[in-house]
């Protein structure tokens, strides 16, 4: 389940850092937070125009780490709020996933989707 509080910040300006361990170690790369959609099943969904070490990385290691957060969001002590989620990711170039967000980036060349399996809230 995505907290109402992180649906919110997702509608904010802001970016979002995706941490992925590769072969080669840690990697990070980042988009905005109005990129991310979320399934009717609970995966966050974020379109890969590139994100080939990224790719590269999940193929090896599918768990990955994201922090997402706004400063117009009331957070738990005060302005400001964010969430680290903990997940299992994989790319998709085909489906209901791909194709929902190729309807919104016509750039993308796959959809990151991301099972969660925590969500906290940080600040």
């Amino acid at each position: 389940m995505i907290p109402e509080k992180l649906l919110e910040i997702l509608k904010q300006d802001g970016v979002v850092a995706i941490a992925t361990l590769g072969q080669d170690g840690p990697h990070l790369v980042n988009t905005w937070n109005s990129y991310v959609r979320i399934s009717a099943e609970g995966r966050l969904l974020i379109p890969a125009g590139y994100m080939h070490r990224t790719e590269a990385n999940v193929a090896f290691n599918p768990e990955v780490l994201i922090t997402v957060g706004s400063s117009k969001v009331q957070g738990l002590h005060g302005p400001g709020a964010g969430f680290l989620i903990r997940g299992t990711a994989s790319f998709v170039t085909s489906g209901p996933d791909f194709e929902l967000l190729k309807s919104k980036f016509d750039w993308l060349r796959a959809t990151l989707a991301v099972t969660p399996d925590s969500i906290t809230q940080t600040w």
